[in-house]
């Protein structure tokens, strides 16, 4: 597998999960445990959200018919990958509520995300979001009602080599970079450096 501190380098002391965390491509088709997968989405359970609303939903892909209604709906470049992942989820979130618009149903639902991500990590696990696919009609073939927003679809399970891949995309395989922190943090307004 891949030495990730190779490409990694942090300025400011972190916990190595944030830095072990990437979106690889090659994917295993061993199966998750179920007790393993949920853990993932516990995680995300108890991502913060304003007023605990918890606008986000999950709808698993686990099963080899569920994984073909994704199909049905991710770009071709995406699938030549995805495939093999034993495990498609796609992240949505509630727009509107009982207290009214929910202008922090994106935010609060990509925070589900990291938590999710980052307990992958512990769990041995790989992911990889994906915003490649046709939403209009993964609504359809879903079901999703016009309340919920389609944030992302992710690839989740075990590593597999980058030898696995089609040929375009085994150079691609590897940990990518971060813009320096101080491109991305202002000091009281934008662009006054920290």
């Amino acid at each position: 597998m891949t030495d990730v501190k190779k490409f990694r380098k942090p300025t400011h002391e972190i916990d190595d999960i944030f830095i072990n965390r990437w979106s690889p491509r090659s994917f295993s088709e061993q199966k998750i445990p179920k007790d393993i997968l949920l853990s993932l989405f516990e995680a995300a359970r108890w991502a913060p959200s304003a007023f605990n609303i918890q606008p986000w939903r999950f709808i698993i892909a686990h099963t080899k018919e569920s994984r073909e209604k994704f199909y049905s709906f991710i770009s071709e470049s995406n699938l030549s990958w995805c495939k093999k992942a034993p495990v498609l989820t796609l992240i949505i979130s509630e727009k509107e509520n009982d207290r009214g618009e929910n202008r922090s149903h994106s935010f609060d639902a990509g925070t589900a995300w990291g938590f999710l991500s980052l307990q992958a990590i512990k769990c041995g696990l790989i992911t990889h979001p994906m915003s490649g696919f046709d939403f209009e009609k993964a609504r359809k073939v879903l079901e999703i009602p016009d309340n919920y927003e389609i944030q992302a679809c992710i690839a989740i399970g075990y590593q597999s080599d980058r030898e696995n891949l089609p040929k375009q995309l085994q150079e691609r395989e590897e940990p990518n970079g971060r813009r320096p922190l101080e491109e991305s943090i202002f000091d009281g307004e934008f662009g006054k450096t920290f």
